[in-house]
């Protein structure tokens, strides 16, 4: 761990927190929206332990995970995309609370934060599994094809877990409209992946073989 790589960290989570916490509470117009503060809890608790034990044990890890400049000119395009669909979304449950235009029952709301944690383990344990995760489309020197585990049964499974986790986010914030919107998150990351296979077949030893093996990207027998 170095002095650099802690505060690109720590001024990355607080950003972030700072962030979600204004997309969120300044449309609702109050601090008083509980189920903002639930998804406050359960994504940024979580991420600040994961980001903790991967500082000590794995800091290369983290490091690729922080870095998020692209070099794809497709995925720029995504992350674009990505960006105001999340700013959509998050506004959008804010303004659902002020003016409670449709809200979810408390148990589906409560039902939505378990699916999302469980989403967050079966995230953390992909980082286990495949430490060439970066949040950028490339092909690291020395990578090696990863077909293991949850890589055996799907090629994408950091895709399926945070499919989950997108999903479930507007019904933890009890807004089935930002639910609508995050329905975006599809078409999105399929054109992420087509542009990263294709990446990955051109660049990575063993990558054409892999996806005749594994044939599903994201939902066994579906995707």
């Amino acid at each position: 761990m170095t002095k650099e790589l802690f505060i690109q960290a720590i001024t990355k989570f607080l950003g972030g927190v700072a962030l979600l916490g204004l997309l969120i509470f300044l449309p609702a117009g109050t601090f008083s929206y509980w189920q903002g503060w639930l998804l406050m809890g359960i994504l940024f608790i979580p991420m600040f332990i994961a980001g903790l034990v991967m500082m000590k044990k794995n800091p290369e890890l983290l490091k690729k995970r922080l870095n998020a400049k692209e070099e794809e000119a497709e995925q720029k395009q995504v992350i674009i995309f990505s960006g105001l669909m999340f700013l959509a979304t998050f506004v959008l449950a804010g303004l659902n609370f002020r003016f409670q235009w449709l809200l979810l029952p408390d148990w589906a709301v409560w039902a939505a934060a378990v699916l999302f944690l469980l989403a967050y383990a079966l995230y953390a344990e992909v980082l286990r599994e495949n430490t060439y995760l970066s949040r950028t489309i490339e092909v690291q020197e020395e990578q090696k094809v990863i077909d293991t585990g949850l890589y055996g049964i799907v090629r994408h499974p950091m895709y399926a877990a945070t499919l989950v986790l997108f999903l479930s986010m507007p019904l933890v914030l009890a807004s089935p409209l930002s639910f609508l919107v995050m329905l975006l998150y599809i078409p999105i990351i399929n054109k992420r992946m087509g542009n990263e296979e294709e990446v990955l077949r051109q660049g990575l030893k063993g990558y054409n073989a892999y996806m005749k093996k594994v044939r599903y990207r994201v939902i066994p027998f579906l995707w």
